[in-house]
């Protein structure tokens, strides 16, 4: 009875998945900011390098991951797979929980996987700068190790809440040689904007990004870095579930239900598209559930509205369409700082749209709660974020117990939290508030982009 599941180096995947050819219908293109027209490659190469805007849109089901990249990637992958069986136990559940665990890695959590390549791929075109945003710090890391390792400048913009609550993720980035700059901040024309209206202001992604994309657009020799959401961001990270699919073939098992939290939806993207893969091209053995799971504060598929919105607050990105609770919408400063974007991935959100992923949402008491037996029964302090997943894999694992089902639930760990020890001093001395954000200011706050589309004739 193993309790985890290894694979050799030399099985990890040589390429990534990319699920565009896959969807059950074609992407609604992002639009440019300015003209309402499709953005074309050229508008985005101020922003991104050219292989990185060229995998965005591929068309290439599956798409070569470099041999320089497959060198940092052996640092630390293949990641572990493993057997919940103390959990199960303790649940009392005929379920099978199977769990990836991405803490393995250096910074901490799934984001080096794509951090390393993007990059590899900046470095290899002479870029010398990167600039990008940081919620609860596991991004900024991941970046700061990886263009340590390309020999990159790095400048992240961090949530300021998240700042001022994760100090230890700022003194990370700093060891591997990045700037940290709190945000909102006095760096940027916007950051400066916003400060003047509210000094006080706790920051939010779509505010970070805002400053970073204004950092490197007016630097000739500065690129910007996004951790999740585009497309390009997504497929680096399908490393988790390809590895996972060997994995689960060596016991004979396949998922009935794939699970990970999502604020962007990077690391859920990861676990579950090449899941879906099997599943949409008839490969897989039985039908698989894909369930995302938000914080109750910031429930952008569950509670918001699939429309064009910005990324950012300043409205810089191009406009993509996805579930979106507008995008100058900014969370309550709940600890899952990594959750707290106004919006979903494009690809995700058609596939939420579609019917193929569904949605739930927690408040952080209960997340946390969750947290607290995952640790006491798997010993892995996990993740505010991906301690989201671990609410919806135990109430699963209960409903297959009432219904005498033996359910084989997978779960991507998406990172530890060791570095998020104040969030549970926070819980166990029972400071936490329950936030759940009012229906009344998200509905505000969707309205409020509707009226600019519309002033921009583009339909929501």
């Amino acid at each position: 009875m193993n309790k985890k599941i290894h694979l050799d180096e030399d099985e990890m995947p040589r390429e990534w998945y990319n699920i565009l050819p896959d969807l059950p219908e074609p992407l609604p293109p992002p639009l440019n900011p300015v003209t309402g027209q499709p953005v074309s490659p050229k508008d985005l190469e101020p922003i991104f390098p050219k292989e990185l805007i060229r995998q965005e849109t591929s068309q290439e089901r599956f798409i070569p991951i470099p041999e320089e990249v497959l060198e940092v990637y052996r640092i630390w992958r293949p990641t572990p797979l493993i057997r919940a069986y103390r959990l199960e136990k303790a649940l009392r559940t005929p379920a099978r929980i199977y769990y990836k665990y991405e803490g393995v890695s250096p910074p901490g959590s799934h984001k080096p996987n794509t951090a390393v390549a993007q990059a590899y791929y900046n470095a290899r075109e002479g870029v010398e700068r990167l600039t990008t945003e940081t919620g609860a710090g596991q991004w900024g890391s991941a970046l700061s190790f990886a263009t340590m390792l390309f020999g990159l400048k790095l400048t992240v913009y961090m949530v300021k809440v998240s700042y001022m609550q994760k100090p230890y993720r700022a003194i990370l980035m700093r060891t591997w040689g990045a700037e940290v700059v709190p945000s909102p901040s006095n760096r940027t024309k916007y950051g400066r904007s916003i400060l003047e209206k509210d000094p006080d202001n706790p920051g939010s992604l779509g505010i970070a990004i805002s400053e970073a994309l204004e950092d490197a657009i007016s630097h000739e020799d500065t690129k910007y870095s996004l951790g999740s959401v585009l497309n390009h961001v997504l497929l680096h990270q399908t490393v988790i579930g390809l590895e996972a699919i060997k994995q689960l073939e060596a016991v004979d098992e396949f998922p009935d239900i794939v699970i990970g939290c999502v604020g962007g939806g990077s690391n859920f993207a990861g676990i579950s598209y090449p899941f879906y893969y099997l599943v949409r091209s008839g490969k897989a053995p039985k039908k698989t559930r894909f369930l995302a799971v938000e914080p109750a504060s910031c429930p952008s598929m569950t509670k918001g509205e699939y429309m064009y919105d910005y990324g950012d607050t300043a409205g810089l990105t191009p406009l993509l369409k996805m579930y979106t609770l507008g995008h100058d919408f900014i969370p309550p400063p709940i600890h899952a700082g990594g959750l707290r974007y106004h919006g979903a991935a494009p690809t995700m959100s058609l596939l939420k749209k579609a019917g193929v992923y569904e949605s739930t949402a927690y408040n952080q008491v209960e997340v946390f709660e969750a947290a607290r037996l995952f640790a006491q029964t798997e010993g892995i302090v996990p993740a505010p974020e991906s301690a989201h997943a671990i609410k919806a894999v135990i109430d699963e694992a209960i409903k297959a117990k009432q219904k005498g089902e033996e359910k084989v639930i997978l779960f991507n760990l998406s990172g530890h939290g060791l570095l998020d020890l104040a969030a549970y001093q926070d819980f166990l001395d029972g400071k936490l508030p329950a936030h759940e954000y009012p229906a009344e200011a998200i509905q505000r706050s969707i309205e409020k982009i509707k009226a600019v589309l519309l002033e921009k004739g583009i339909r929501p």
